[in-house]
Formats: C-alpha cells, structure tokens, sequence
C-alpha cells in the first residue's frame, strides 16, 4: 500500500496526479458517508454531504504530511505549508489576529454604506447558536479553504509551473470553485472579479506573513464568519439594498462581488503589492 502511494506521488506527467487527487479524495469521502444513511435513516441529504466532506478532507489532512514529503522533497511539511513558523518570523497567533482584524475592517466598509443609507440597520442580537456556526465557519472553512488553496495547491502550482504564474493560477482557480453561474454576465462577472482579488490578497498576505498560513486564515475565515453573524443578527438589510453594494445573489449574497468589496480588496492589495515590494529593497 505505502509503495503504491509512492509511485502514485511520482508519476508522471505530474498534473495528472495534482488534477485527481482532490475528486477522488471527495468521491471516498462520499462513500464513507452512504453507510450511515442506512443507521441514520432520518439524516438529511444535507447533512449527509457534510459529514461525507468532512470525511474528505479528514482524509486529506492525513495524506497531506506524505505528499509534501514525496512531491516537494520537504523534510517538514508543516512548516512548508505555513501552519508552523519560521524562527524569526511572526508568530502564527500573531497572523491570525491581524487577519481577522483585516476582516473586520472589510466588512466594515461594507456595512457602513447599508446603515447610512438606510438599506441596514444595526441589531446587534445574535443567539449562543448563532455565535457557535459564526465561530466554526471562521476557523473550520478559514483553515479548511487555506490549507487547500493557499497551502496544497499553492504549493503544487509552484511546483509545476513557477512562482508568478502559481500565484494568478490559484485565485482562478479559487474564484472559479465559489462562483454560482446561475445569476447573469454582470454579477458573475462582478463575483469572479471579486473572489480572484480575494485569492490575489491571500497569496500575497501569505508572503508579507513569511509563509505562515495563519494571516490568511484570520482573514479568509473572518470574513466567512463575520459576513454569517451579521446576516444572522447582527445587521438587519433591507431587500431593497442594492446589489453593486451586498453583491449577486439575493438572500445569500457574497458582498465580494459588489462594488464596495472590490474596491476594498482592490485597496488592500495595492497595499499589500507596496508593502511587498518595500520589504524586497536591500
């Protein structure tokens, strides 16, 4: 078994390898999770799918260590995927609270237009419930997202095809899994647009951190959590606030798709772009 995985991992051509991995860890994951649809017959579909997802990436988690190992000839995978810090480097906890603060200036930018113009108001209730799913989409999706976007496939975008080119690659790609291509050109467009910057300011987040993956889960992970608690609420919108402002999608809006978000993203990386390139002087 441990010598079939091998060879799987230096198989050639290596893309080949990189494109199956992930389909075939979520088919397994589905598999695993058909047997309790029988001990649990009241289970939802939905619920199914999760626990199958769960089990995918579970898997994914455990497989991960190896393949770092083999494809990237890392001694330690942990640090090369940036859970772990270097010496000299900000800590990890440090990273993330300044992701997570990074959020919630992003969110604010959003939500201060929808009050002052009267497309919001602000509650401020949110049950224990509530603040539970707020807490576990931040760090479950936030890491979860990280490690496979800006970790693995970062890491296997390099590999195969340089640095420059790793970088655009992986927030295509990222854009491309969370978009819905069921709501029109414009606010496909306008979702896309949005989704690649996020994915343009993780990757460079991830740089300024020194490799540590924690900034970008901080900040991937807060504005998941973040944008829940106040549709949850936190903020009560209005259904006539317009769409360039909450973004595409109606009840279920990503406000990166709107005008404001990727103005602020837009910001934020020229920014980041600034900071990069002053880091880089002698």
């Amino acid at each position: 078994m441990v010598k079939t995985w091998r060879r799987l991992l230096q198989a050639h051509p290596r893309w080949i390898t990189t494109t199956l991995l992930i389909p075939v860890l979520y088919g397994l994951g589905w598999l695993l999770a058909q047997p309790l649809a029988q001990v649990l017959p009241e289970a939802s579909a939905a619920r199914l799918s999760l626990i199958g997802t769960i089990g995918s990436l579970l898997l994914f988690i455990l497989l991960l260590p190896s393949w770092v190992r083999q494809r990237w000839n890392s001694r330690h995978p942990w640090l090369t995927l940036g859970l772990r810090s270097r010496r000299g480097e900000p800590a990890g906890v440090v990273c993330l609270g300044y992701g997570l603060l990074r959020s919630v200036g992003l969110l604010a930018l959003i939500c201060f237009p929808l009050i002052f113009g009267s497309w919001g108001r602000w509650l401020g209730e949110l049950t224990s419930g509530d603040v539970l799913n707020a807490i576990l989409l931040c760090f479950g999706v936030g890491l979860a997202e990280e490690l496979l976007f800006r970790g693995w496939l970062w890491g296997e975008l390099h590999e195969l095809a340089g640095s420059r080119l790793a970088v655009i690659a992986q927030a295509v790609i990222f854009s491309l899994a969370h978009t819905r291509f069921d709501q029109g050109v414009l606010p496909m467009i306008g979702l896309l647009t949005g989704l690649m910057l996020l994915g343009l300011v993780l990757a460079v987040q991830r740089r300024l951190d020194g490799g540590s993956l924690w900034g970008c889960v901080g900040l991937h992970g807060g504005l998941v959590g973040g944008w829940f608690a106040l549709r949850a609420g936190l903020l009560q919108i209005s259904p006539s606030a317009p769409e360039w402002l909450i973004g595409p999608g109606g009840p279920h809006a990503n406000p990166l798709g709107g005008l404001i978000g990727i103005a602020a993203l837009s910001l934020l990386l020229q920014r980041q772009l600034t900071a990069l390139a002053r880091a880089a002087r002698p």
